[in-house]
Parts: structure tokens; C-alpha cells; sequence
């Protein structure tokens, strides 16, 4: 029988696809690590034969685009110091009507904006499940923008958004007892994952070193991320000064943008800025580069300390968020305490000054994270969805017998 004629009413409930209605203010081209990850989310969802609704806000000069997806595109607006990342706006009437003629079994909300509000209001007005993801810290963030005096209205909006859905997924442990002790209710850790196939230390590319005016034995120090103040930059930049002070010969390298390029390229006139990288451009600058550094703290979980250590480098951070769970001090990576500069400092002069210790560390860190497949994460989270709808958990191989290109056609939408 073609797929084609296949009657999702047939099929044991722990078989059925889902018809889930996916709703983020960001998505790719936009490159930030909720997109990316929540790109990778749908990839997973789709080849496991569940029928997606993906709803964002439209970006500029965009038209739908992605054959595989139903994509409601919806009216957004720039984000204020983001000009390339625009937010929704308030849209709960033409969600309403949507869902009431295109029903979905679950609403997975990824971001707590505008859009994210309505879409909650309007998954409950009509009864649908919902589940949400904790991916940013904006009451984190308010204390680097001024706006410090704010973390107790945005606490207290978060925890009451989150806590009228049936789960809230959060990438580690740590964030899970933070956010409890905060209120929070309902919560659940699903990791992150990493492409370890395209992230590897083979992409290493001594032309892309030479283009930057590198000597293949000078040290490369990278980071990646937008150039804002909540990355901890400033951090970066004062270990990569004690470093040079060392090292003259070491390069800084920044990848990614943001609203501190300017201040940053003042501050370090001759760092390598090497703006926003994608696909293999950017797995080939990781791996062109010798050590990383990564200060911030405000993240969930930070994508690019596991794509680095998939990349094949050193990587020094702090204890906290993704790095605190996928880095064994010493045996795949450095930590330093929380907020500990001076220790981040001296450890960052210890694994420049250390060629043989770095290339230790590397190879642990490529070794390290080859389990943190996106396979894996993408089966904990559709584990997730079918507990918020109340049926069984699927096993690895059961819903994916359906042909991923045939969900869009099954009967019973």
C-alpha cells in the first residue's frame, strides 16, 4: 500500500505521527544557537515522520520556501540592537483560526516573545497541549543593557509563561535546579546535541591560516558568538592580552557579530574579525584555530563549546551551563569557577604557554562528544511531545517507518 493512502486512525496509537505546530521568533538564516538548534530539532522530528507546522515571524524580504514544512509566516519587527533578527508580533486571532481549521495534537513554543505569548493564549483557548523550551536567559542579559531592575518582572513573566504548559525543556541539570528554585514548574532536561560530522578537526585549513597572515606553528585564539556584551567579550579580550604579552606572535579570532564589533575592533586593532560564519565556512574556522575561549554567563547551554570540542580544540570556559556538563576538567577541556577571572586568566596563559597539554585535550574533546548526536536529542524530545499528548512513548524505529515525505499527504489532517 502507498503511504500516500495510509490512514493515521489505522495505525496503533504509539505509531500515529504527530501533527505538531512548532512556533519560534527565530529561525534560520537567522544565526543564533536557538535557531540552529531548533533547526536541527525539526530535522529530526521530520525524518521521524511527524507532520510540522512551523510558525515565525517573516523575515525581511523572505517568501516561504521549504517544501518539507507547512510554514506560516507572520509579521515580525526588528529586535532593538539586533537588526537582523526581527521578533513576532501579537497574533493569537489568526492562531486561533488557524488551529481551528489545521488542529494540531501539540504546541512546542521555543521562545517566550510576542509571538510566543499568543500562541500559548491560543493553544489554551482551544485546549491543545502545550510545551515550551527555556533557551535564553533574558533576565540574565537585562543586568549587561542597563535594565538590571528589570530581572524580577522578566523572572516573573517567564516563570508564568512557562508554568501554564504541560512540560518546560531546559538543556542540563544545573538550569533545572535553578529555575525550580525560581518557581518553576514542570521542568525536564533534554541536552543539546552537535554535528560531529560536519564539525571535525579535519576541516583544519592551512590556506584559511595563511589568508589570515599565520604561521602554521602561531597560536590561533578563537571565539565564537555575537559580539555582545553578555558573551563576557571583555573577558576574551583581557586573557587574550596577558596571552600576547607572552606570545606576540598569537592572533585573536572573532566569529560572529553584533553591537561591541567597533568597541572590540578598537580595543584590538590587529584581531581577526571574521564576521558571521555558516555550514562548513564556520566548522572550517573552528578547526583552523588552536585554542578557545568561551567567558560567558548568561547561556542555557552554549552550542559552540560543544561545536569546538567536536572541532577538535582546547577549550578553556567557565563552569557553567553546557560547558560544566560536557567538559571533565583537565581531561577534555579547562574550567575555571563561575566569575573567576583571575583562574580563567591563568588558565588561559597555562594552555598557551602548553602546546603538548592542548593537543591532549583536543583529541579527548573530539572523543568526548561523538555521542552527543542529534538522533539521540531528537528522540528525547519527540518523547517529550507524545507525553504532553498522552500517548505512549514511540520507540527509535517506530514512527520513522513512514516515508518523511509523505506525512503532509496522510489521511485524517
Amino acid at each position: 500500500m502507498d503511504n500516500a493512502d495510509i490512514d493515521v486512525q489505522d495505525l496503533p496509537a504509539e505509531r500515529r505521527p504527530l501533527r505538531i505546530a512548532l512556533v519560534t521568533e527565530t529561525y534560520p538564516p537567522e544565526v543564533n544557537g536557538v535557531s540552529m538548534t531548533l533547526a536541527r530539532i525539526v530535522d529530526c522530528l521530520h525524518k521521524r515522520g511527524h507532520d510540522l507546522q512551523l510558525i515565525r515571524p517573516r523575515q525581511k524580504g523572505e517568501t516561504p520556501g521549504a517544501p518539507r514544512l507547512h510554514e506560516v509566516l507572520l509579521r515580525g519587527l526588528p529586535i532593538p540592537r539586533y537588526p537582523n533578527l526581527r521578533m513576532g508580533v501579537p497574533s493569537k486571532r489568526a492562531l486561533v483560526r488557524l488551529w481551528s481549521t489545521h488542529r494540531p495534537d501539540v504546541v512546542h513554543i521555543a521562545t517566550e516573545g510576542p509571538l510566543g505569548w499568543s500562541a500559548l493564549q491560543a493553544a489554551r483557548h482551544l485546549h491543545l497541549p502545550v510545551t515550551s523550551d527555556f533557551r535564553t536567559n533574558f533576565h540574565a542579559y537585562s543586568a549587561h543593557y542597563g535594565i538590571g531592575w528589570l530581572h524580577k518582572p522578566i523572572m516573573a513573566y517567564l516563570r508564568k509563561f512557562h508554568n501554564q504548559c504541560q512540560c518546560t525543556m531546559v538543556p542540563t541539570n544545573a538550569l533545572r535546579a535553578d529555575l525550580e528554585n525560581a518557581g518553576f514548574q514542570r521542568l525536564v532536561v533534554v541536552s543539546r546535541g552537535v554535528d560531529t560530522q560536519g564539525f571535525s578537526p579535519e576541516l583544519r585549513s592551512g590556506e584559511l591560516r595563511a589568508s589570515w597572515g599565520v604561521a602554521e606553528d602561531d597560536l590561533i585564539v578563537a571565539c565564537v558568538g555575537r559580539l555582545a556584551a553578555e558573551k563576557n567579550l571583555h573577558q576574551v579580550l583581557t586573557s587574550f592580552e596577558a596571552i600576547r604579552q607572552q606570545h606576540p606572535r598569537a592572533r585573536l579570532l572573532l566569529v560572529g557579530e553584533g553591537p561591541l564589533r567597533a568597541e572590540l575592533q578598537t580595543r584590538c586593532p590587529d584581531a581577526i574579525f571574521a564576521g558571521q560564519q555558516r555550514g562548513v565556512d564556520l566548522a572550517t574556522h573552528y578547526a583552523s584555530a588552536d585554542l578557545f575561549l568561551f567567558a560567558s554567563l548568561t547561556e542555557t547551554f552554549g552550542n559552540v563549546t560543544a561545536e569546538a570540542l567536536a572541532s577538535g580544540l582546547a577549550v578553556l570556559a567557565y563552569r557553567h551551563a553546557g560547558a560544566a556538563l560536557l567538559i571533565q576538567d583537565g581531561e577534555n577541556g579547562r574550567l575555571a569557577p563561575a566569575g573567576d577571572a583571575a583562574t580563567f586568566n591563568q588558565l588561559a596563559l597555562q594552555l598557551a604557554a602548553d602546546a603538548q597539554q592542548r593537543r591532549r585535550l583536543a583529541q579527548a574533546a573530539r572523543r568526548s562528544v561523538m555521542a552527543h548526536d542529534w538522533t539521540t536529542i531528537g528522540a528525547r524530545f519527540e518523547a517529550e511531545l507524545m507525553r504532553a499528548t498522552g500517548r505512549p512513548e514511540s520507540g527509535p524505529d517506530q514512527i520513522s517507518t513512514l516515508e518523511p515525505s509523505s506525512t503532509m499527504r496522510l489521511v485524517g489532517r
